[in-house]
């Protein structure tokens, strides 16, 4: 029988709790130092299915600007970053980009949109 304690801070909310996850041979078997049930919930997640959502750029074609800051839409497993920004960092998009704009469908094959979180407006190309 193995023991294992983990020491999380919760970003459950703003208390930033520290929450202590004890498991015997993988299972959970305790979660102590939470203050709410999002911070159990957090604890349990994070030690049996990490995810993060992912916030990067993507190039823009014709835009007034370069690039368009992006995110995930959704959560998506934490092994999962590396191939969800090379495939973001692999796209462009053209403009103009509107604030939640779908850019990029089912990342990675991860479920996950990557939507736009600012709009970049189409450039108009100066005349002579």
């Amino acid at each position: 029988m193995t023991m294992e304690k983990r020491e999380l801070t919760c970003i459950g909310c703003p208390l930033g709790c520290n929450v202590t996850v004890v498991l015997d041979n993988g299972e959970i078997s305790c979660i102590t130092g939470h203050t709410c049930q999002r911070g159990e919930d957090y604890a349990r997640k994070e030690v049996t299915h990490p995810t993060r959502i992912v916030t990067s750029t993507m190039t823009v074609e014709g835009g007034c600007a370069p690039v368009v800051s992006v995110k995930t839409k959704t959560d998506i497993p934490k092994d999962m970053i590396f191939q969800c920004v090379r495939a973001i960092k692999a796209a462009s998009v053209k403009a103009p980009v509107h604030m939640g704009d779908v850019l990029l469908k089912n990342v990675a094959q991860t479920g996950a949109d990557v939507v736009a979180t600012k709009s970049v407006a189409a450039c108009v190309p100066e005349t002579d």
